[in-house]
């Protein structure tokens, strides 16, 4: 073969794979993700990481708390989200055309108290100010707690345990600067404020019928019903992130701590925190049930109609990944 034609057989190749790259890249789709920053959020997160494997991009935007992600959905600017499922229960209440596919993670919360107050259980907050944030997850184990205890809360005055709604970050720092008595907070911003000594345990809030309040992962019923091999892969992609962080704690930490946090988490806290979380998959329509039930008990969200679990908690996608990965 002479060389000119050498020459122009190896840029006809050469041209050939670049057309199929840029084929293979323009072929991913594209699922937009909504996602909170906490410490058992990490797999979800870690999804956009590996999503080639499964032929998708995902395009994270990460929300303040759960119940923001919601009006996104609403909106049409996101297809897939990881929140408490108390704002999934919320959004499907109020029409967010959602079902619930998996869940990401259990646990996550304790009630801290400021140190030398005396607060050592549930029943010594009785005359004290909590800080929780409003809609999510914590505040319902919060008032769970609470009724076990006998103890009556509001945020206004006239109650038991006189009640604040802060952002997560500022919870922590109105308990450092004794703005308030207590707070029901979330990982690993409870796990800090312990770490840092401006904090001490008071209880994991799990003694009641919530339980470790399991996370929802959500789809909208557009990408289920419309884009099923999309959704089916989504959910594979899920679970396969999620093995991998169960069994590869290094990597779960290295990822959550590096590129989650920027290194803004030391490897005590992520240890710590995570002592108190775990990172799971699996979704029981009972525990949705559960948690809607007292979601209307302490008339949480103004639920309206609650809406009922088995109508829209989906896990047919879950157990197809399951078989295929392997997964018990």
């Amino acid at each position: 073969m002479k060389v000119e034609t050498k020459r122009t057989f190896l840029a006809a190749a050469l041209l050939s794979l670049g057309l199929a790259c840029a084929a293979s890249a323009q072929a991913q789709d594209v699922v937009k993700l909504g996602n909170l920053k906490f410490a058992h959020f990490g797999a979800v997160s870690y999804m956009k990481e590996i999503a080639p494997k499964y032929n998708l991009r995902l395009d994270e935007r990460v929300f303040a708390k759960g119940t923001d992600i919601m009006p996104a959905i609403i909106a049409g600017e996101i297809d897939a989200s990881a929140s408490g499922s108390d704002a999934a229960i919320t959004a499907r209440a109020a029409g967010v055309p959602i079902y619930a596919v998996a869940g990401f993670s259990r646990g996550g919360a304790r009630i801290v108290a400021q140190p030398g107050l005396g607060i050592k259980s549930v029943a010594d907050l009785k005359g004290k100010t909590i800080g929780v944030t409003r809609g999510g997850a914590q505040e319902l184990l919060l008032l769970a707690e609470l009724e076990k205890y006998g103890l009556s809360a509001s945020s206004r005055p006239g109650k038991d345990v006189l009640i604040v709604y802060l952002t997560y970050p500022d919870l922590n720092a109105a308990l450092l600067g004794k703005q308030i008595d207590a707070m029901c907070q979330s990982e690993p911003y409870s796990t800090q404020a312990i770490n840092k000594k401006f904090g001490v345990e008071v209880v994991k809030p799990y003694d009641t019928a919530l339980e470790r309040s399991v996370r929802a992962l959500v789809l909208t019923e557009k990408m289920y019903k419309e884009k099923p091999d999309v959704a089916y892969r989504f959910v594979k992609l899920f679970l396969d992130a999620t093995l991998q962080f169960q069994r590869n704690p290094l990597l779960a930490e290295k990822y959550v701590r590096g590129t989650l946090f920027k290194d803004q988490l030391s490897s005590e806290d992520y240890r710590d925190a995570m002592s108190n979380a775990e990172f799971t998959y699996d979704l029981k329509v009972s525990e949705i049930q559960v948690m809607t039930d007292m979601m209307l008990k302490f008339d949480m969200a103004k639920l309206g109609k609650p809406p009922i679990a088995q109508d829209w908690v989906r896990t047919d996608l879950l157990e197809r990944a399951k078989k295929e990965l392997n997964a018990q």
